[in-house]
């Protein structure tokens, strides 16, 4: 193992090992632990008392940040000629159907989230080999199959993000970037995780939250008391 760095042991004293800490201290922390001299993400990772290989406790949804992402997130939207004006306007990089179609065969996967309408998905289903394990096939449950794509364009824009339970029964998703303050990072965590109650299956037992870390790129993560996420 490589000697730790002065900012790495900087970090490693501020974080107190064996230490639940609220959210609102996590918040904090996690911006005094990171040391990378570009904007990095923020992370959480929320482990679920759920058997994710039950279809019954699969957990998978969506939720607005308050503050957004802080990303610049490029979207594509595959429609018919009317709906073209109206997704150009809402912010989309990117507005077409066949010449787009063409150009993902091709391997083109340019973008961060794709948007199309129900008409359009039986031409998009002989993509999904390339989409799906990029994360980027449209699906009416997050929101990117829908009718009204200059309303979906504007959300995706404002902070709009899906989410999904992996196999080990963690949620990971990034909520925000460094440069936000203490309370935007907790306003965005605090978002999140409710949702993510709302979510609960009915078949899962026992305990829901089983932990909750937050961290940045490249930073520890500090573990949070998941009772805090309630505190104002």
């Amino acid at each position: 193992m490589g000697k730790l760095t002065k900012n790495q042991k900087l970090a490693a004293g501020k974080i107190e090992a064996g230490k639940l800490y609220s959210l609102k201290e996590a918040s904090a922390l996690v911006k005094e632990i990171t040391f990378t001299k570009f904007d990095a993400s923020l992370d959480i990772d929320v482990r679920l008392g759920i058997d994710p290989r039950k279809s019954n406790q699969m957990v998978r949804g969506v939720v607005s940040l308050p503050h957004g992402t802080g990303k610049v997130t490029r979207v594509l939207v595959l429609c018919t000629p009317d709906a073209e004006a109206a997704a150009k306007e809402a912010g989309a990089d990117y507005v077409g159907l066949d010449e787009y179609i063409e150009k993902i065969k091709g391997g083109w996967t340019d973008v961060d989230v794709i948007i199309t309408m129900p008409s359009i998905m039986g031409k998009i289903g002989a993509l999904g080999r390339i989409l799906g394990p990029r994360g980027l096939m449209p699906n009416p449950k997050s929101g990117t199959v829908t009718m009204d794509v200059a309303k979906a364009v504007r959300e995706v824009k404002q902070g709009k993000i899906d989410f999904k339970v992996d196999k080990n029964g963690i949620v990971h998703t990034s909520i925000g970037k460094v440069s936000f303050t203490p309370d935007q990072i907790r306003e965005n965590a605090k978002e999140f995780i409710a949702t993510l109650i709302k979510l609960k299956p009915t078949a899962a037992k026992g305990t829901y939250i089983k932990s909750i870390y937050l961290s940045s790129t490249m930073s520890a993560g500090v573990k949070i008391d998941p009772k805090s996420v309630e505190e104002n």
